[in-house]
């Protein structure tokens, strides 16, 4: 296995621009899953990765080898695609092998690779079937296998479970993980599904409009996204927001003014910011808490019900927030009754809230501060 290095990739169809200078560090054995927005360009890098399409400007380094200039077959990768382009005239077994004997191999060492891949992926019954026989998850398998077999120093997925319900899906993502961490391979994967990203990598590339726009652990970009269009793109549903104003500051927390929550102090440094300027106040759906009147740390709102679904584990919660004009969704977790067009106490600790510029969508830097440390800076400075 190899790492991988991107160095101010651009992409260029004429005069449009597609990728405008992408630099990346992939670890030996890391699963990086690169998301984004149709049209954002992540189809793109990862055929620039594999040498389908040439690069403009920058590098591409595989290992310790600059593949720029080099051929898809010379760069010793794999690629699973969308579609799973299997022969439909030669059987599973031909298939896996198919590859391995245009490159001369042995067919001792050919039969041992196919027998090792078919065992991975429990495809063994199926070695003889061809591709009209199977389910669309077993093709999916016997795709992969072929990856497999290759023995790549990188595995290139371009949304390989799109085709599937979401059923298999689960499963085949599942199959995925498990199979990265057996052959601790180098992963690099295309994918629109944030779902799909925050359940099977080890850090996520999100990219926007060809331009990366945060690198992290799934984790990282659901507690502390960069910016505005990182909080709304990663969680499911996606973050709620606010128009509010930033009235102040303080050791360690800022002051805003949100029409419906009213006067807000959130652990964030303020940074740059001015006091008037306009602010984006974010909430996650999951962050809204039923208030239970036992005076719990939280500020309170109260949510004009429009309607709620519930699905036997979750409660979904769609309305408006009361004095905002501003719709919202709420999740609350197990099956919750409420009725449609009533008012719906909630509350939201102040570490949960996110604060973003409006101008530019860029994030305060947040900090993990409860209500008891806010009480002891607002002592310390009076």
């Amino acid at each position: 296995m190899a790492g991988l290095k991107l160095k101010d990739v651009k992409k260029s169809f004429g005069h449009h621009a597609i990728l405008h200078g992408v630099d990346l560090d992939v670890g030996e054995g890391e699963f990086v899953v690169l998301v984004g927005p149709s049209g954002c360009g992540k189809s793109t890098l990862l055929r620039l990765i594999a040498g389908l399409e040439n690069v403009t400007a920058g590098q591409v380094v595989i290992g310790d080898n600059d593949v720029t200039a080099a051929s898809p077959g010379d760069r010793g990768i794999a690629m699973v695609f969308q579609s799973y382009a299997l022969y439909p005239h030669m059987t599973v077994a031909k298939n896996l092998s198919f590859g391995l004997e245009n490159l001369k191999m042995s067919r001792a060492e050919i039969d041992q690779r196919v027998v090792e891949a078919a065992k991975m992926l429990a495809i063994e019954p199926l070695l003889d079937r061809r591709p009209k026989q199977l389910s669309g998850g077993q093709r999916q398998r016997v795709a992969i296998g072929r990856a497999i077999v290759r023995n790549p120093k990188l595995f290139l997925f371009d949304e390989p479970l799109s085709n599937l319900d979401a059923a298999l899906r689960v499963q085949t993502r599942g199959e995925i993980s498990r199979l990265h961490k057996r052959l601790g391979a180098t992963m690099v994967y295309v994918t629109h599904d944030q779902i799909e990203a925050m359940t099977m990598a080890d850090r996520i590339v999100v990219l926007n409009a060809g331009r990366v726009e945060q690198v992290g652990t799934p984790l990282e970009l659901f507690e502390s996204p960069a910016n505005k269009f990182v909080a709304g793109f990663i969680g499911s549903p996606q973050m709620n927001f606010f128009e509010g104003t930033l009235a102040g500051a303080g050791p360690g927390h800022v002051t805003v003014e949100v029409p419906g929550f009213g006067s807000l102090e959130i652990p964030a440094e303020i940074g740059e910011a001015a006091v008037g300027e306009a602010v984006i106040l974010g909430v996650r759906p999951s962050h809204f808490e039923l208030e239970k009147g036992d005076g719990a740390d939280g500020y309170p709102i109260r949510l004009e019900v429009d309607y709620a679904e519930s699905i036997g584990t979750d409660t979904y919660v769609y309305g408006m927030v009361e004095g905002s004009g501003t719709a919202a969704i709420v999740h609350l977790p197990d099956h919750v009754a409420i009725k449609d067009r009533s008012s719906l106490a909630l509350v939201v600790e102040p570490a949960r809230f996110h604060l973003f510029r409006a101008e530019t969508g860029s994030s305060f830097a947040k900090l993990p501060l409860s209500v008891e440390d806010l009480a002891k800076a607002g002592e310390a400075s009076a």
